[in-house]
């Protein structure tokens, strides 16, 4: 199996515990498991208190995370002027799905529905 991006719901899942969540995220394996810089951002984003945001951050830096660049934010772009009005894509989901495209990984979600329209190649 190839490489995997994760959206940032998975994590959470993971975070929470979710059973079914941990047997994909180990049906992948650490060294497969990818998330975006906005991942990354939107769960540091979401930490609770100091204790919280540093397991976070130490979590983070064992993933491989997936810069924005050039291609990412153009094609974002591109999705959102095409997305934004008529399926309500969001700026982080944008750039998730644009990661996704850019370096040819499937993206795992538990959203389908928010991604199905852009015809990603959505894991599991």
């Amino acid at each position: 199996m190839s490489k995997v991006l994760c959206d940032t719901h998975v994590l959470i899942e993971l975070y929470k515990g979710n059973e079914t969540v941990f047997r994909k995220m180990n049906l992948i394996g650490d060294k497969k498991i990818c998330i975006s810089d906005v991942t990354a951002g939107e769960l540091l984003f979401g930490a609770r208190n100091k204790g919280e945001l540093e397991i976070l951050k130490n979590d983070i830096k064992k993933i491989n995370c997936l810069p924005i660049n050039v291609g990412i934010s153009g094609l974002a772009i591109e999705l959102i002027s095409q997305y934004a009005l008529s399926h309500r894509l969001s700026l982080p989901d944008a750039l998730i799905a644009a990661t996704s495209v850019v370096h040819e990984l499937p993206l795992y979600t538990l959203n389908k529905k928010d991604f199905r329209y852009l015809k990603l190649n959505l894991y599991g």
